[in-house]
Order: structure tokens, then sequence, then C-alpha cells
């Protein structure tokens, strides 16, 4: 399936051919156009993306495996949580990811299984090399949208919860005093005399 630049499920593209990455690797600084900063915005919930750029380097890992490091930088536009006043927030998030061909994925699952099992750090899984390309988009597209508050707050607001009076009638006991009193025997009345 062929993929364009706005794509709903990746608006943001920038294919790399693993077969033509050099030894040496190579350095990609990417930024995401108004239409598809737009299209990022409108499938990460945000109100708007002002900007997204992303500075990365590949470089080859032997055995048809290849890292990918560097960061996304972005500014969102967003609705305060406390006061629903249109924010501003900047996100600068790092990128360090390992891709491998596909058929390789199992196996290095296997490896950070083993891993898992003794007291050694857990690499992350690599990601899977997709039709001999890594989409460097893609790569920042996601890394921005886990960056992202999702309770995104004015540094000046305050949640303060309504104050409401307390009303005497009002507390845990008031029922069982309502039962208390349909429960009094009420005075018998006296015969009157004639």
């Amino acid at each position: 399936m062929n993929k364009t630049m706005t794509d709903k499920a990746d608006p943001w593209s920038a294919p790399v051919t693993v077969a033509q990455i050099p030894d040496t690797g190579l350095h990609r600084d990417i930024e995401a156009a108004p239409a598809i900063r737009q299209a990022m915005a409108a499938l990460a919930g945000l109100r708007e993306i002002l900007s997204a750029r992303a500075s990365l380097d590949v470089t080859p890992r032997g055995g048809g495996r290849f890292h990918v490091a560097g960061y996304v930088r972005a500014r969102v536009g967003q609705t305060c949580v406390v006061t629903l006043d249109p924010i501003e927030n900047d996100i600068d998030e790092p990128i360090d990811l390992m891709f491998a061909p596909p058929e390789q994925i199992p196996e290095m699952a296997d490896l950070i299984d083993e891993a898992a099992e003794s007291d050694a750090d857990i690499p992350d899984p690599p990601e899977p090399i997709v039709n001999g390309v890594i989409d460097l988009g893609r790569v920042a597209t996601d890394a921005l949208y886990l960056a992202i508050d999702p309770y995104p707050r004015r540094p000046d607001a305050v949640f303060e919860p309504p104050v409401v009076a307390a009303d005497p009638e009002d507390h845990p006991f008031a029922a069982l005093k309502a039962l208390q009193l349909d429960a009094k025997p009420r005075a018998a009345k006296k015969p009157r005399k004639r």
C-alpha cells in the first residue's frame, strides 16, 4: 500500500530506504508542513500543532539493523484542563530506537525475554523495517505524540473544588435521627372529663 503525505494514519512521512543508507550512516532534518501539522493535531486531539521538526541520525549496526537517534521538537496548542483557556506547550523529546528486519524481531524478542528473567538491563525490542523502509516522519510523530501532556494546565492555574455550605440536616446520622423521631411512641390521649 502506498502512503501519501496526507494519509490520515501517518500524515508526516519521510521514508528512508535502508538499502541506500551508506556505511557511515546519514543525517536528516525534517519539518512538517502546515497541512501535515493540522492532520497530526486532529489525530492527537490537539487544538493545533504550531511547529514540528526533527533531527535524526540513522546508523547501520550490522545484521541488517539500524540505530535511529536524535530528537523531535514541537510547539502544540492545547486547552488548560483547569481554566479551559488555550495554552501552548513546547515538546523536546529524544529519540533512540533500533530497527531490524521483520524476520529478526521474534529472535530478538526471545533475547529480551531471557534478559527479563535475569537481573540484566532489559533492552527495548527493535522496531520492524517495513518493506525495506524506515519512515523517519512516523518515528518523529510517535515520539511527539508520546510526549504530549495529557492534562495540560497553565502554570498559574489552581484547581479549587467548589465550596458548598454545610446543611445542618445533611450529615451521616441525619437519616438515623429521622428514623428515631418516627420511632418515638406517641403519648396516649387522656380521656376528657365530662
